[in-house]
C-alpha cells in the first residue's frame, strides 16, 4: 500500500479502529483479559486526545473490564493519533534504509521523544521469533559495528559482532551476537539452520567449524571461500549475498541513523531483516499493522532502562 493510498484509507481514528478491529477479532470482539465473547460498545460523546472514542465493556460478571482495541497491544497507552500511527509505519516500511526518528518527528509533526518512542514499538512488531529455520544453499558471515581503530586484532575491543545468515532465494536474519567464539555464533546456527541444510558457506573464519560440529551440520556440508588469499567468488562458492545486506544496514546507520545504541541495536536488525525478506510484497504494510495488532505492548521504561554495552557506535 502506497503512502498516499495510506492517507485516503486512514484519514480519521474510526477508520483506523474498525481495521484494527477486523484485524484482530475478526470472529467478533471479545475481552482481552478473560476471552468473554459478551461484550457492549460504548461511544463517548466527548473525545481527548488522551482516550479513545470507541471502548468494550466486558459483560462476564467476574470481569466487567473496560477496554479498547488498542489494550494490550503496541498501540495500548499511546496519545498520538492512530492515523499518524499509520502514517509512520507506511513510512518505515517502504524507507529501504531505515527512517530516523528525527525524520519522523518532522513529518508527523511531534517531539522526538514521541518519534523515537514509536519506531521503536513499530521495530517490536518486527521481531519473528518463531521464523523457520534456513535450508537449501545458506551463507554465514559476520560483521563489526562499532567505533573505528586501526588493525585487525584490535577488533572487538570497541566493536560489536553481528551475525548474518541468509538463504540463497530465501530468507535473512541478522543477529547481535556477544562475540565471534565457537560458542556463540553455533547458539545462533543451532537456531536458525536447519541440520539437513544442503551446504553452508563461509569464509575462513576458524570459530565455524566448531560452531557446526556443535550444530549437527557434517563436514561435507560446508564450503569455504578464501578471503585472506584474495578469492572472493569460487564458482557457487561465495559470500557477498549476505554481505550485501551487511552493505544496506550500514548505509542505513551512516546515512539515515548516523548512530544507534548498541542496547537497541538487535531492534534495528530486526526491522531490516523483516523490511529485506518482504521487499517484494504489496502488502508489506498490512503485514506490519496487523503484527502489530498481536505483539504484546513495550512499556518506555523497558527501553530507557540501564544497559551494560557502550551506549553509542559508528561502523567503520
Amino acid at each position: 500500500m502506497k503512502l498516499i493510498d495510506v492517507h485516503k484509507a486512514f484519514a480519521t481514528d474510526e477508520q483506523c479502529l474498525s481495521y484494527l478491529e477486523n484485524k484482530r477479532w475478526p470472529n467478533g470482539v471479545r475481552c482481552p483479559i478473560c476471552g468473554h465473547a459478551e461484550v457492549s460498545k460504548i461511544t463517548r460523546k466527548s473525545k481527548t486526545k488522551n482516550k479513545r472514542a470507541q471502548i468494550y465493556q466486558c459483560l462476564e460478571k467476574t470481569c466487567k473490564q473496560q477496554f479498547s482495541v488498542t489494550t494490550g497491544t503496541i498501540f495500548h497507552d499511546s496519545h498520538l493519533p492512530l492515523w499518524k500511527w499509520f502514517t509512520a509505519i507506511a513510512l518505515i516500511v517502504d524507507a529501504r534504509k531505515g527512517m530516523s526518528a528525527n525524520q519522523l518527528k518532522r513529518h508527523l509533526g511531534c517531539n522526538y521523544r514521541t518519534a523515537w518512542y514509536l519506531s521503536h514499538r513499530i521495530r517490536e512488531a518486527m521481531t519473528e521469533p518463531d521464523a523457520e529455520k534456513l535450508t537449501g544453499t545458506v551463507e554465514i558471515d559476520e560483521t563489526y559495528i562499532g567505533g573505528r581503530q586501526r588493525g585487525y586484532r584490535g577488533k572487538l575491543k570497541n566493536k560489536d559482532v553481528v551475525m548474518g545468515l541468509r538463504q540463497r532465494g530465501g530468507g535473512l536474519r541478522l543477529v547481535h551476537v556477544q562475540s565471534n567464539s565457537a560458542e556463540h555464533l553455533g547458539e545462533q546456527v543451532k537456531k536458525h539452520v536447519a541440520p539437513d541444510v544442503k551446504q553452508v558457506i563461509t569464509d575462513e573464519w576458524p570459530a565455524y567449524i566448531p560452531a557446526f560440529i556443535d550444530a549437527g551440520i557434517k563436514g561435507g556440508q560446508h564450503k569455504t571461500i578464501r578471503h585472506r588469499d584474495k578469492i572472493y567468488v569460487k564458482g557457487e562458492v561465495h559470500t557477498n549475498t549476505v554481505e550485501s545486506a551487511f552493505s544496506l544496514f550500514k548505509r542505513g546507520i551512516v546515512g539515515q541513523y548516523h548512530k544507534v545504541s548498541i542496547k537497541h541495536l538487535q531492534r534495528y536488525l530486526n526491522e531490516f531483516s523483516f523490511r529485506f525478506n518482504r521487499r517484494e510484497d504489496a502488502d508489506l504494510f498490512e503485514q506490519t499493522v496487523n503484527r502489530m495488532a498481536t505483539v504484546k505492548h513495550l512499556p518506555y521504561t523497558k527501553l530507557t532502562e540501564e544497559h551494560a554495552f557502550t551506549p553509542f557506535v559508528r561502523p567503520s
